[in-house]
């Protein structure tokens, strides 16, 4: 007779009180698509659910972060944090945000034709910041800015071992750095991944806090997804 043992995930029978269904702030993790490891064309992007990014950062996990940036106001923002928790940081928030002004006021003299958006480099000793810069005179990025920033990010990060590993926020739910659609709504986190990868880059990025509230929905650990879900949304079996 063959017995089959099933899964204990934790000690003292603590598996029956931990039901997914209690919990309303959750993801159902979904297994990603296996690419064979010796392929280089087969890259990714990973998704770290469930991973505290501001721990991460100043544990020294990465050795760059991608995130937004404008000349207004990053007292919300991430970059914020950062460079208030980094202790080697020599930044502020004012400070980062004179920065960037002067930075575009500059580049308003003597190179106002030069493709938008521009990426500014903060560097924290223990962390380099590579922030897309918000065009000027707008109060959000357009799926077109992130495509552009990514090329941009994925340039700066090609042959620079050093800069690895490195990491994004995913624009998504943004206080101080909307970004929108052509119709002004919110993307899905689907489009922002296929906008970054299609740009080059395959690093980590963060979900937003905000997606912690579909546990009905399966997610995926990586990007690209795996051919079933295109196969499914066509109406394959």
């Amino acid at each position: 007779m063959t017995t089959t043992n099933a899964v204990q995930l934790y000690e003292d029978q603590a598996d029956e009180l931990m039901s997914s269904d209690m919990f309303p702030d959750r993801v159902s993790l979904l297994p990603g698509e296996k690419v064979k490891l010796n392929d280089p064309s087969a890259s990714q992007i990973r998704i770290l659910w469930g991973q505290g990014m501001l721990r991460d950062l100043l544990n020294g996990r990465y050795r760059v972060m991608v995130c937004g940036v404008n000349d207004e106001d990053n007292s919300h923002g991430i970059i914020a944090q950062l460079v208030d928790l980094m202790p080697t940081s020599q930044w502020s928030a004012a400070a980062v945000t004179s920065y960037a002004k002067m930075f575009h006021d500059s580049v308003a003299i003597h190179a106002s034709g030069d493709r938008e958006p521009y990426i500014l480099k903060f560097d924290l000793d223990n962390l380099l910041i590579l922030a897309l810069l918000r065009p000027k005179g707008q109060d959000y990025f357009t799926l077109k800015d992130l495509g552009r920033g990514f090329m941009t990010v994925t340039k700066m990060l090609h042959n620079r071992r050093e800069r690895l590993p490195v990491a994004t926020v995913s624009f998504l739910g943004a206080r101080s750095n909307r970004l929108v659609n052509a119709d002004g709504s919110e993307p899905s986190f689907e489009c922002v991944l296929r906008t970054m990868h299609e740009a080059g880059y395959c690093g980590d990025i963060y979900p937003s806090p905000q997606m912690w509230r579909v546990g009905q929905v399966g997610v995926f650990p990586s990007y690209p997804f795996p051919a079933g879900l295109d196969r499914m949304r066509q109406g394959s079996s």
